[in-house]
């Protein structure tokens, strides 16, 4: 019966003509090659996720429609003879490689303010280049319940903590300051809040809720501390009167919940107005940054067992096994800060920084990364937006478009 079983497989792979998608450093184009991925499960066709194979390759069923838009997009691939897809299969069974079968696309929400801001989103440009189609929401959205039509969603550069990015110092002057303080102020006014940061922290328990019934939820910048410490601070006030214009509890410290958090514990929040820093989570620290220069900062990524944590790999997949670093209101996260159970992704070894975590809560998940934008070192408030088509073999840009496919994978079954 083996024997038959077996002749069956070998039948079906030497019938079924493949095209590989390789994500080595043969792909001239790995960003608009997580878009092919994309637009492939919008056709209603699977794709296999080949997990360490060729940095993450992937592998569809060939057809002329598929060929030519790997064309158009200017995206590598490769046919599949019946003898090479029976190598590939082999390879992936006796090595750390593993095949996750995306079936879906997933449906991709932003949370970004209404209007242009003095800053890019890595994301929205990384989606927008690689051509994956997401929609936008805020606050509105966020509290009447909206976010339960989408997947995925993902925060950048917020401050969940209602203190406008802390930017208070060196723009409170600024037209884009003074405009955003006042839209925030009329939000939080027509959703009956008595302050911003009290409507910022109940939009992080919306979020926390979305996570719990099963959403994924992909931050970075300071949406990742801020949004914990957001969390931290539910039922009390731990902002100056700059921004509310009434005093912070004096026992605002001591009240921390650090039980209501995702990812950190035992971080020291910072009052002071005048600090451009949230906590001592971020490293280094925004008020007092280390620069080592981008020729000499790098993270590296955890290697992890493909077949027994393939949540992890699929993260993970990459061409490189460092990446380089990048700056941004939170740069990284202190180690110590970082709760036990979470899973560290990348760090950087020669220092305590981590980079890149994930997490579950409830029936969904988290994961957070470090920094503004993975191609521009030190972004500052102005700065023009990365052209990516300069960059499209980025591996820290590639971790990003590893989360979007997240949420479409299913681990295939293996056949007896």
């Amino acid at each position: 019966m083996k024997r038959i079983i077996t002749f069956l497989i070998l039948l079906n792979l030497i019938s079924a003509q493949k095209l590989l998608i390789p994500m080595d450093p043969i792909q001239k184009d790995h960003l608009k090659a997580y878009g092919i991925a994309f637009w492939i499960l919008e056709q209603d066709i699977n794709v296999e996720w080949l997990l360490n194979y060729r940095g993450g390759s992937f592998l569809v069923d060939s057809y002329d429609i598929i060929q030519q838009e790997c064309r158009v997009r200017g995206v590598s691939f490769e046919a599949v003879d019946p003898s090479a897809l029976i190598n590939i299969y082999g390879a992936i069974e006796n090595n750390n490689m593993d095949i996750v079968l995306l079936e879906k696309a997933p449906r991709i929400a932003i949370y970004t303010p209404p209007g242009k801001q003095p800053w890019d989103d890595a994301v929205t440009l990384a989606l927008t280049y690689a051509e994956v189609p997401y929609e936008t929401l805020w606050d509105k959205e966020v509290l009447t319940g909206q976010l339960s039509r989408y997947d995925w969603l993902h925060l950048h550069h917020e401050d969940f903590t209602g203190q406008y990015g802390k930017f208070y110092r060196n723009y409170s002057s600024a037209d884009w300051y003074i405009e955003q303080q006042q839209h925030f102020e009329a939000m939080a006014a027509s959703l009956g809040f008595p302050s911003v940061h009290e409507e910022k922290k109940a939009v992080a328990r919306a979020i926390k809720n979305f996570v719990r019934q099963g959403g994924f939820l992909f931050a970075m910048c300071s949406a990742t501390d801020s949004y914990d410490i957001a969390l931290a601070m539910e039922g009390f006030d731990g902002v100056s009167s700059i921004y509310d214009g009434t005093p912070p509890d004096p026992q605002a410290q001591a009240k921390l919940d650090y039980t209501k958090t995702f990812a950190f514990t035992d971080f020291k929040i910072i009052i002071d107005p005048l600090v451009y820093e949230y906590s001592n989570i971020d490293y280094p620290p925004s008020n007092n940054p280390v620069t080592r220069g981008a020729e000499r900062d790098y993270f590296t990524l955890f290697e992890f067992s493909a077949k027994y944590d393939p949540v992890p790999t699929m993260l993970t997949q990459d061409h490189v096994a460092a990446v380089k670093g990048f700056m941004g209101q939170t740069t990284g996260f202190h180690r110590s800060k970082v709760k036990k159970h979470i899973v560290i992704m990348g760090e950087d070894p020669a220092t305590d920084q981590v980079k890149y975590l994930h997490g579950n809560y409830g029936k969904g998940t988290f994961t957070f990364l470090g920094g503004h934008d993975p191609e521009d070192y030190q972004h500052f408030v102005g700065d023009p937006p990365t052209d990516l088509s300069l960059h499209r073999n980025s591996p820290g840009y590639r971790l990003i478009l590893n989360n979007i496919l997240f949420p479409a994978a299913r681990k295939k079954e293996r056949k007896t």
